[in-house]
């Protein structure tokens, strides 16, 4: 893939044999996962740790030979935005990343220490690789990736840039488990608050929560519909004791609409403020 046109004569030595080595053992890790009957692709992710640990065993990079602005392997990190449009890049897709997720982990746990910079350039480069790696159906080696994008934002103290990798994180992470009942409370988490770095999302199903019980009112009795909704809102916000509701005289489906949405309604509130206290007074 590194031949003459792609101009490995301006890499260094060290660089070079290192990039044909994180080649050798990109080739090798495709064979396994496309080996019949494979294991499970978080047996595979513990295959792919050891081969980054065998290149780590002999990592031992010049210090004075890289820029405070570049990374190690910044030439198999450019293949990624080839692949839709490079030839080569093009027919092996699956090569190319595995190719950057190795290089990446070399280059996070190798023992060049990365500055600010450099820790935000490859948290980028591993969001790119999580997203292409769920394009190709592979959403446990996208947990890790999106991870560690989020614990190098981590380092640089960049809180936004954590909660959207947190949140990418957590929808792969859903779609990792197995198909069926085991991905709905991930769904319904996404839904709702987007497993709550969106808590704002839960004013909104309040809104519709609101709006139903008061059709649901209006529906079971014969009152108006402003009286619908303010029996709603106070209900959903500070339950009515028994007493005024018999003193209103309604209906007994009336009454449970009432009883189901005053719970409902302390749920709702009490995961959003939670949420919501966590996001403004996370440290």
């Amino acid at each position: 893939m590194f031949g003459e046109d792609d101009h490995t004569d301006q890499l260094s030595p060290f660089v070079a044999s290192k990039i044909t080595l994180i080649e050798r053992h990109a080739d090798a890790y495709l064979e396994v996962l496309a080996a019949p009957g494979s294991s499970s692709e978080q047996d595979n992710l513990d295959q792919l740790d050891r081969r980054v640990e065998r290149v780590l065993a002999e990592y031992d990079p010049p210090s004075t030979r890289r820029a405070g602005d570049s990374l190690v392997f910044a030439h198999v990190y450019a293949l990624i935005d080839d692949i839709p449009e490079h030839p080569p890049a093009a027919d092996h897709p699956l090569r190319v990343l595995a190719m950057a997720m190795l290089a990446a982990e070399i280059e996070a746990r190798g023992p060049l220490r990365l500055s600010r910079r450099q820790n935000r350039m490859l948290a980028l480069i591993y969001e790119d690789l999580g997203a292409r790696l769920l394009d190709v159906g592979l959403p446990a080696h996208a947990c890790v990736a999106f991870r560690q994008a989020r614990d190098l934002h981590a380092i640089n103290a960049d809180l936004d840039d954590q909660d959207r990798c947190g949140l990418a994180l957590a929808r792969a992470r859903t779609r990792a488990q197995r198909r069926g009942i085991r991905r709905a409370p991930g769904f319904i988490a996404n839904i709702l608050c987007g497993y709550g770095y969106r808590p704002f999302r839960l004013l909104g199903w309040i809104a519709c929560e609101l709006a139903l019980f008061a059709g649901a009112l209006m529906l079971v009795t014969d009152v108006a519909a402003t009286t619908a909704t303010h029996l709603s809102l106070i209900e959903f916000l500070n339950p009515l004791g028994l007493g005024d509701l018999d003193a209103m005289g309604l209906e007994p489906t009336a009454r449970v609409l009432l009883i189901v949405e005053s719970y409902l309604g302390s749920v709702t509130t009490s995961v959003f403020f939670a949420l919501l206290v966590r996001r403004w007074f996370r440290l």
